[in-house]
């Protein structure tokens, strides 16, 4: 019996994403979608609620990687928690952000500071882009930048966005560590435990 102050969810509670999906469309309507990391997962559960109903065209998916609090053999002891370190980058494909409307997805915002770090570099690749290309042509090829998390921890924030990005959240959650599913080996053990869960009071 799990008395470890852990919230937990199974992968169905993840498609709480297709709540906020409606919203994600009326308001900002990607047809980019930016997963962070082990964000692909709820990034492609929301394609699916975000997939246009006439045409039923997928809005493509791109992955970067970030890493905040996982130990990496390039990392050190004083870098963890604090220092975003990027391990996978659009490279070559960061054209397809001119012109977008970009959705960056990502499971959980604890501290910001990986949300911060994804559009603020995302934001200088299309810069340095369009400083590339003819002016006449610069106006059309902007990017815009959203945010869609499936958890929002309701804790004050070191990492910072910029004003009027659009920010949407499943849902809010207190601040304790997230058990996901698919970081689990035994996820029949994991299943188990989110009766016994806060989040699932």
């Amino acid at each position: 019996m799990a008395n470890d102050g852990h919230l937990r969810a199974t992968y169905n509670d993840i498609h709480i994403v297709g709540k906020a999906s409606e919203r994600i469309a009326a308001e900002f309507k990607p047809n980019l979608i930016v997963a962070i990391g082990e964000g692909f997962f709820p990034a492609r559960i929301l394609r699916t609620f975000l997939k246009e109903p006439s045409t039923q065209k997928n809005i493509p998916i791109q992955a970067i990687g970030l890493s905040l609090y996982e130990a990496l053999p390039s990392t050190t002891a004083e870098q963890i928690g604090k220092e975003v370190i990027r391990t996978q980058w659009l490279g070559g494909n960061s054209k397809i952000l001119l012109g977008r409307n970009v959705l960056i997805v990502d499971e959980i915002d604890d501290s910001r500071l990986t949300l911060q770090y994804a559009v603020s570099e995302l934001q200088a690749d299309v810069d340095r882009l369009l400083s590339e290309l003819p002016e006449p042509e610069r106006e059309k090829k902007k990017a815009t930048f959203g945010i869609f998390v499936v958890h929002n921890k309701l804790k004050e924030k070191t990492g910072k966005l910029p004003p009027g990005i659009p920010y949407f959240a499943g849902e809010e959650v207190d601040d304790k560590w997230f058990d996901y599913p698919w970081e689990q080996k035994d996820i029949y053990a994991h299943d188990a435990l989110v009766p016994q869960s806060r989040f699932r009071s």
